[in-house]
């Protein structure tokens, strides 16, 4: 198995989108597929998938995908979550991976991404996607943790909160407190992830990404997501569930 797949835990309520497809992958994975085989093996796959050793030495990994349709893939964590986010949000990606295509032939590699690429490497390896009533969203951007999390409890039933970042979901393979997400606000028609995906997709521009329009959020507070929370008292954490200190760029 490729490195590190054997301690995902597919019990965990922030991967119940990737689940099914991705225990199918691991199945592959097992019979001795690489991660780029067993990826590229998926009938529904918006690229191919190659390993790593097929990206040019000094060519830029976003843009040779924009000119293959080709994504480099190593066996591994990381590579294989974005492999799934890639089959089930294939229209946000393909806009991510034309945006710092665009801004790659406008810029060259440069020592330092600037504020454009910045934006769009956070998106693409820590976002998440929330469906909520405007009173959660306000609370969790003005990080008014007892509004969002105590009183606002109910109103999380209400919600759909989907991981899209891979780094973030393959640092919660290892749950810990601190792990916090970017949080962009959906207002997709409806709960399900091909209308997520569409909705997003035509939502980004260079020009919104750069006034850096997240919320953060300590996942493992979201409700029902981890056991601990039940107990007001986790919030009270002040290490981990900060003050708004700054005004907001939402």
């Amino acid at each position: 198995m490729a490195h590190g797949l054997e301690a995902i835990n597919w019990q965990a309520p922030w991967l119940a989108p990737y689940q099914n497809l991705g225990q199918e992958i691991i199945r592959s994975i097992d019979s001795g597929k690489t991660c780029s085989q067993a990826l590229s093996a998926q009938h529904t796959r918006p690229v191919a998938f190659v390993p790593q050793s097929d990206l040019p030495s000094g060519v830029a990994y976003e843009a040779f995908i924009f000119k293959t349709g080709k994504v480099p893939t190593r066996d591994g964590l990381h590579d294989f979550f974005n492999g799934l986010c890639w089959m089930h949000f294939p229209q946000t990606k393909k806009r991510l991976n034309e945006l710092q295509a665009t801004q790659i032939a406008q810029t060259g590699i440069q020592p330092e991404r600037g504020p454009a690429r910045d934006a769009l490497t956070v998106f693409d390896e820590n976002a998440a996607f929330l469906r909520a009533p405007d009173a959660l969203w306000e609370a969790l951007v003005a990080k008014d943790w007892h509004t969002l999390f105590i009183t606002l409890r109910p109103l999380w039933g209400q919600t759909q909160l989907v991981l899209f970042g891979h780094a973030l979901l393959e640092k919660l393979v290892s749950p810990r407190k601190p792990i916090t997400a970017h949080v962009y606000y959906a207002q997709a028609a409806t709960n399900s992830i091909a209308n997520l995906d569409e909705w997003v997709a035509s939502d980004l521009s260079i020009e919104k990404l750069v006034t850096k329009p997240f919320a953060h959020l300590p996942v493992l507070g979201v409700p029902l997501w981890w056991p601990e929370n039940e107990d007001a008292a986790f919030y009270e954490d002040t290490t981990v569930f900060r003050a708004n200190n700054r005004k907001s760029h939402v």
